[in-house]
């Protein structure tokens, strides 16, 4: 087996080489070779300078993330950056790819950094709920400036090399071939007899005395709730106010304290759980897929173009079918708008945007998706027709085509009966924006061929999604835990709370916006129409819950009427009506319930904690295979906080007996009918075990 590190020299230049693909990572293998071959090269009296580079396609690109979770091993990161910044001869950092993480901390340890243009630099640590813990809080300000490097370190966005270089992270971008790019410059530095730039020895300017507060208060709703960004701070700060070796202590506390932290626990297990959900378990990971060369999108509405779009993105020719031209303009007005609006912001160019609707193609006639590799349908949410649609599909469709229903909760099954080919349909579920959200719900039917569903997690990993394999239920996953929630709020409602008390509540608890802003957002008379058609499966007491039902009759659709559970200005700000709050405690009279105070606790608890009880029922079902597949739905379609992990990982930062006992609770208050423990809940809170540790 070839070393990671190898150590050669050319002429008077001793050469570090790191080869550890894919990325480069710093194992503990990577980085004593890094410290033998920098002890090596100060010892060989007729080497000058040093030149740390890499074989592949990037420079460092971070931590070995086999080695999260393990206990750290020497030579520690630290102790590598030190002695490489220590050293007697210039060290030169050659950069092409990516140098992120402890890859970075490498280049700001040494001398001289060079970098070919298409190269990017960054700090990612933040991602994970952590900080640079080997210098980079305390070396990039002395090079970059403060502000500068409070941005890098706290968004954990990369910086392109030409902007790197304009910081100071970088000394020159060079062209052509970087090894010899690097033994040049690394031979004009001895001829010149350049100073060793020491980032150690530097001071970091503070660019205004109230810098911190101001970035901090700047941020504020970027950092909610966000424990890492706020220590980043910190440390930034420190390196300011304190010498060098001290900082660096500091450095490391901190990073210790974030590494043990909840957060930073459950945001590595996101780390992981988007790298597993991919993978589907039973199935190996080559096996033959479809090509999707080509896509059929039905329904130039707000989902059905969302759709177009995630496909043309990627470069997949679209197939845009509408019933009416007046449709498909209408649709295609949108689309151009929405990719105008990025190009007016400059995250698209105008090149890319024409290329893209190009590739979006309008059509009357079902005729013209005949050869479409993948059709998927985003028309109106009824069984009637969605049989129609799929009864079209299976005459006109070519064979071996995948037949995918775009429905949030159908049952797939029924609509794959009205083909002759249920082995090529599936639910793709889309989340609007279909554009924006990165969630892909891909639902497999019980005849669903493996190949077929292989496929569609292959296609939605392709457009930038986060795809999900689930099974057959009503609401699927996602939708199917929400009810549970929507229950509890509701008849919190009844019994003493207010709908800006529980948006308060789970906003602060970390989600994007709370229920009752939500659906006016969203619109209510989308919930109301959801409600009145499943009214025959509801139980006594959800049916009589109708205070939607009377707010929707007073034609309060939300923030489209100008008032919904709030009222709305011009601007759609919110405000609580007093009219609202007379309807509730109204209604809670008639009904015959007595209002009391309900606390915040309690409105988390059953909010929260019914979800992950009927999630641990969808593990049961076999409905989802793994409690990551539930997480990664309600982390990238419904804004669970990424700092907590998703609910089935924070269940298991509670403690599975805490909530446990809590139903219980709840079922002597409520009723067993909503509130009675699903048996793998109770199974494992009774041995002391988790969703991740059975």
């Amino acid at each position: 087996m070839a070393e990671v590190v190898g150590f050669s020299k050319e002429g008077r230049i001793g050469l570090i080489t790191i080869n550890n693909p894919p990325v480069n990572a710093l194992s503990r293998a990577v980085r004593a070779g890094i410290r033998a071959g920098t002890e090596k090269g100060n010892a060989d009296r007729d080497i000058a300078a040093l030149v740390i580079l890499c074989e592949g396609r990037t420079f460092i690109a971070g931590a070995d993330i086999r080695e999260f979770g393990r206990p750290p091993m020497a030579p520690h990161l630290p102790d590598v950056c030190q002695l490489i910044e220590d050293s007697p001869r210039p060290v030169i950092a050659a950069i092409h790819g990516t140098a992120l993480g402890g890859g970075l901390e490498i280049a700001l340890s040494c001398h001289f950094r060079i970098a070919l243009p298409t190269a990017k630099v960054g700090l990612p640590e933040v991602k994970l709920g952590l900080l640079p813990g080997a210098g980079g809080t305390q070396r990039l300000p002395r090079l970059a400036g403060t502000r500068a490097a409070l941005e890098m370190i706290t968004s954990g966005a990369p910086v392109a090399a030409a902007k790197a270089k304009d910081m100071g992270i970088l000394d020159e971008i060079v062209e052509g071939d970087l090894k010899a790019a690097a033994l040049e410059y690394a031979n004009t530095v001895v001829d010149r007899k350049l100073p060793l730039r020491r980032a150690s020895q530097l001071k970091a300017a503070v660019e205004s005395p109230t810098l911190f507060e101001d970035f901090a208060k700047a941020n504020a709703r970027r950092f909610r709730g966000f424990l890492a960004p706020l220590k980043c701070i910190e440390a930034v700060k420190i390196a300011t106010e304190l010498p060098f070796p001290e900082g660096m202590k500091k450095e490391r506390e901190i990073f210790i304290e974030l590494h043990d932290s909840d957060q930073s626990k459950a945001q590595r297990h996101v780390f992981f759980a988007e790298r597993e959900v991919v993978r589907i378990p039973g199935l190996p990971d080559d096996l033959p897929t479809r090509d999707i060369r080509s896509v059929g999108v039905l329904g130039a509405g707000t989902m059905g173009g969302g759709i177009a779009m995630c496909f043309a993105n990627a470069g997949i020719p679209v197939t845009l079918l509408d019933m009416k031209q007046e449709f498909l303009d209408k649709g295609l007005a949108i689309i151009k708008k929405n990719y105008a609006n990025t190009v007016a912001k400059g995250r698209l160019a105008q090149e890319a945007m024409d290329k893209r609707m190009s590739l979006i193609r309008p059509t009357l006639a079902y005729e013209d998706l005949k050869d479409a590799d993948l059709v998927i349908e985003a028309v109106f949410e009824d069984m009637t027709v969605k049989k129609e649609v799929f009864g079209k599909l299976d005459s006109i469709c070519k064979p071996g085509a995948v037949l995918a229903s775009n429905t949030s909760y159908l049952n797939i099954d029924e609509i794959a009966a009205a083909t002759g080919r249920p082995q090529d349909v599936m639910g793709m579920h889309f989340f609007s924006p279909a554009n924006v959200m990165r969630l892909l719900e891909n639902v497999r039917g019980a005849k669903t061929s493996p190949e077929v569903y292989a496929t569609a997690m292959k296609v939605g990993k392709k457009i930038g999604k986060a795809p999900v394999l689930v099974g057959v239920c009503d609401g699927f996953v996602g939708n199917r835990m929400l009810a549970k929630r929507t229950r509890e709020c509701g008849f919190m409602l009844e019994e003493g709370a207010l709908p800006w008390q529980i948006d308060r509540v789970i906003y602060g608890f970390g989600f994007p916006m709370g229920p009752y802003a939500m659906g006016d957002m969203a619109g209510l008379d989308v919930g109301w129409r959801n409600r009145k058609a499943k009214f025959d499966t509801l139980t006594p007491r959800e049916q009589k819950n109708n205070i939607l039902d009377k707010i929707c009759e007073m034609g309060r659709y939300g923030q489209k009427t100008g008032a919904g559970f709030y009222k709305y200005d011009e601007k759609r700000n919110a405000t609580p009506d007093p009219m609202i709050e007379e309807l509730i405690i109204s209604h809670s009279k008639e009904a015959g319930i007595a209002r009391r105070a309900i606390s915040d606790q309690e409105i988390i608890e059953r909010a929260i904690y019914s979800m992950i009880n009927e999630g641990a029922k969808i593990l049961e079902e076999g409905i989802a295979a793994r409690s990551l597949d539930i997480d990664a739905v309600w982390l990238y379609g419904y804004g669970f906080p990424v700092y907590l992990g998703g609910p089935m990982f924070y269940a298991d930062t509670v403690g599975l007996k805490k909530i446990y006992d809590a139903i219980l609770r709840y079922r002597d208050l409520v009723g067993a009918e909503y509130w009675t423990p699903a048996p793998l809940l109770e199974k494992l809170a009774k041995e002391g075990k988790g969703f991740y540790a059975r």
